[in-house]
């Protein structure tokens, strides 16, 4: 496999499983094959959560995927208050380097979010693309912490997303609440990003991210949008499922439901039917911005 190129941030409608898998609109160029994990982590219970994730890239790769998109901090189990309280710096070094051997062990690339290094008062949740070899191609620091427990326990990133060149894409990572923020997502399109990927522990209630907006955000961008999701009850809180493929049309390609397990999608790099990036006018509203304007209707 070739290097992947650094564009920016790099680091030195199915049933799950057994559904139709879909293609993105055929286009020139290389095709990925994408396999997106969907289930219920055991809050702090890392190896039991660690063998999951061997299993689901085992057999991801059995299926002939390329790169496995796992849920926000799978590994530890999405509970912020805990993961502050109870996890280590050691032990989330460790998880990178067996998240890295994963994907290394079963060739496969992974997108994968843990805990960030550093202090517990110091952290972000991050996420990491690595590829076949467990080598860090690029990572990320979520940028819009969602709730008071996710605040209290992280810290925000500051660094825009990061959009590599890798297996013939230019791939862009996300997490969570900040692909519902049109401007993040539209941030990582003008970088050249073709396919958006979103680990995410949305809760149940909240559906409408998978239904609405993160359809929104692919046909608004021209961006296909991956977007894994756990599914149960984690530390209390009931986690949606809802994970889904969309298309850079905005059409919903694979949707996990409520189930457990993979869903695929082979995605390529199609050209827009609406170039809306190419439409903006970004001196016009940057001058609505910096200046008073009449809104009153009656200016032309």
């Amino acid at each position: 496999m070739s290097e992947p190129t650094v564009i920016r941030g790099a680091v030195p409608a199915h049933s799950p499983t057994t559904g139709p898998e879909r293609t993105v609109r055929a286009s020139p160029g290389p095709a990925v094959r994408l396999a997106l994990f969907q289930g219920r982590a055991e809050p702090l219970d890392l190896a039991a959560n660690l063998a999951v994730l061997d299993e689901a890239a085992r057999e991801a790769r059995a299926a002939g995927a390329d790169l496995l998109l796992t849920p926000e901090l799978f590994a530890t189990g999405y509970a912020p208050g805990l993961i502050r309280d109870s996890v280590s710096a050691a032990a989330v070094a460790d998880l990178d380097r067996d998240l890295a051997g994963i994907a290394a062990r079963h060739d496969i690339a992974l997108v994968y979010s843990a805990p960030g290094p550093g202090p517990a008062d110091d952290r972000r949740i991050t996420s990491a693309l690595v590829d076949r070899t467990g080598r860090v191609v690029a990572r990320y620091a979520k940028s819009h912490l969602f709730g008071a427990e996710e605040r209290a326990s992280f810290r925000p990133g500051t660094a825009p997303p990061p959009v590599v060149d890798f297996l013939g894409l230019k791939i862009a990572l996300l997490i969570c609440y900040d692909v519902e923020f049109p401007e993040v997502v539209r941030d990582a399109a003008l970088h050249g990003a073709s396919l958006v990927l979103v680990p995410t522990a949305l809760t149940r209630g909240y559906e409408n991210v998978s239904r609405v907006l993160v359809p929104a955000r692919a046909l608004e961008n021209s961006v296909t949008v991956a977007y894994a999701n756990h599914v149960g009850v984690e530390a209390g809180l009931d986690l949606a499922g809802a994970s889904v493929i969309v298309g850079p049309d905005g059409n919903i390609i694979a949707d996990a439901g409520r189930s457990t397990g993979l869903s695929y999608a082979t995605v390529t790099a199609p050209g827009p039917d609406v170039d809306y990036l190419a439409d903006r006018r970004p001196e016009l509203y940057r001058s609505w911005t910096d200046a008073e304007h009449d809104r009153s209707g009656q200016s032309g």
